[in-house]
């Protein structure tokens, strides 16, 4: 009889379940791709029966295909995106999945900006309000629809809900409610000033039980065994915010180890012992039952591309490669020139600029698809490059990074990574690094491995090295500017389109 371990990574766009061994081989996987709807401009909502529907379905393919009995699973983590809201009624029952894409909420940050709210926030939870944080996202419901927030019972982040469908559980954990802005970061727990400071003093019911992240939160229940294939009573861990599973799952658990996510996300973050409150950064979430991560982040990643490829380079695949391999070798054909144009990845908004807009810039007649694609894939690194500067002024040090996400699976984007932050960078063997850092945590979580670093030495390889062109350091740095004039200057701009008045339209014609 084996042991195996399952880690499920419940992104905003794909819901995976990857099934491990001990040595961190994968046995088997299984992905659905979800849908978003789009009710309105800014909001970024999903289904959140299809979600556990999509659950059950990659959970039980993945069991058929490792050809394993269900009771040689040992231990279940769940990764999910961080933020957004994923909020039951009163009954338990779904009521509303908002996703951390939504930028609805981008007035109320405004608001709140000239108020002083992220000046009491953020001694306490080290963070400032932002438009698909959770707590801003529960303010916005309370304040535009009062009646939908009357009905909530729990609010949940993305993995939150899987767990509770999995065990019935009403359960967060540390990581994932600190990133959500959520906790008194320090302390590790939930804090009544933090909540009255984003309006919400009276919702501290709301909040679900909080768990370290490799503590057992429940087991699978007999329903769940009979919609998953699971077996019942199978123990399952509290999870991870799903840039700490990544990092898990790429090596990085050593302190000062910096950690690089080209997801849906821009994901900038290095461990430390401590979160320096001092010293401004996106948000602090917690590592492990001891450590902490300091995190610079933006939804400007990965998912350009996926747009890019979605609405303008169609392929049907019949030549067995897929559009996204495709797009990148027209941009690896492309010799870096002085004149090419420059993209700013804002499809979802900046990270403190809600309104910020994405746009191609300094496009000629004599520039190719390929061009095109570049600019994505460096304006992209761009974004990163601007967050790893701000960590940096806050005090981190690192001379390396590991780097996971969609954007790791190209052969070209790692090395403009590399070319662009001027540091090497190496990619982990894995291709799931989320599920794997959720597997390696439901490990420590039943004693298999002694601590993350333990379970991480033994079940992750590394397996590409980038190291930067020395040749190019000039080139990009001049980019780089470039592209932070431009973003400056359209600043006044994006806040104007964002106020435009809607067309109006005959109705006859």
């Amino acid at each position: 009889m084996g042991e195996y371990l399952l880690g499920i990574d419940a992104g905003n766009t794909v819901i995976k379940a990857v099934l491990f061994d001990r040595e961190g081989n994968e046995v088997a996987f299984a992905a659905e791709e979800g849908h978003s709807h789009m009710p309105a401009p800014g909001h970024v909502e999903r289904g959140l029966g299809e979600l556990w529907s999509q659950a059950q379905v990659v959970i039980r393919t993945a069991i058929e295909r490792a050809g394993i009995r269900a009771d040689e699973i040992v231990a279940i983590g769940c990764a999910g995106h961080g933020n957004g809201l994923y909020a039951l009624d009163r009954n338990g029952e779904p009521l509303i999945a908002i996703q951390s894409l939504d930028t609805r909420a981008a007035g109320i940050v405004d608001e709140w900006r000239g108020e002083g709210v992220g000046a009491r926030t953020y001694p306490i939870a080290g963070q400032s309000p932002w438009a698909s944080q959770t707590p801003t996202l529960l303010a916005w419901l309370k304040r535009f629809r009062p009646d939908l927030f009357a009905k909530i019972g729990t609010v949940f982040l993305c993995k939150d809900f899987v767990v509770n469908r999995l065990t019935g559980a009403r359960v967060s954990d540390v990581s994932d409610m600190s990133g959500a802005g959520l906790l008194d970061v320090a302390g590790r727990r939930y804090d009544q000033a933090l909540m009255a400071a984003y309006g919400l003093g009276d919702s501290m019911d709301l909040l679900p039980d909080l768990f370290e992240s490799d503590a057992i939160v429940g087991r699978v229940s007999a329903t769940a065994a009979s919609e998953t294939g699971l077996s019942a009573g199978t123990p399952v861990v509290g999870g991870l915010f799903d840039v700490v599973a990544s990092a898990i799952g790429s090596g990085v658990t050593r302190t000062g180890a910096a950690s690089i996510i080209a997801g849906t996300w821009s994901i900038n973050q290095v461990i430390v012992d401590r979160p320096d409150l001092s010293r401004p950064i996106f948000m602090s979430s917690t590592f492990d039952r001891t450590r902490y991560m300091a995190i610079e982040a933006s939804a400007t990643s990965a998912a350009n591309l996926e747009w890019l490829v979605r609405e303008l380079f169609p392929h049907d695949g019949k030549d067995g490669r897929s559009p996204f391999d495709l797009c990148c070798q027209l941009a690896a054909e492309i010799e870096p020139g002085a004149d090419d144009p420059l993209y700013h990845p804002y499809l979802y908004g900046a990270q403190q600029d809600g309104h910020a807009r994405a746009g191609f810039y300094g496009v000629a007649g004599w520039h190719t698809k390929g061009h095109l694609v570049r600019a994505v894939l460096e304006g992209v690194a761009f974004g990163h490059r601007q967050h790893i500067a701000t960590l940096r002024a806050a005090g981190a040090r690192f001379s390396e990074a590991v780097l996971s996400g969609g954007g790791s699976r190209s052969l070209i984007w790692p090395q403009i990574f590399a070319d662009v932050l001027d540091v090497p960078v190496t990619v982990a063997r894995s291709r799931e690094t989320g599920a794997l850092g959720a597997a390696i945590t439901a490990g420590v979580g039943i004693g298999l491995f002694a601590d993350l670093s333990a379970g991480a030495a033994a079940m992750v390889r590394t397996e590409r090295h980038y190291r930067p062109n020395p040749a190019l350091r000039a080139h990009y740095d001049r980019r780089f500017a470039l592209h932070g004039d431009i973003a400056a200057a359209l600043a006044p701009i994006w806040r104007r389109l964002a106020k435009a008045e809607p067309v109006e339209r005959d109705a006859a014609a």
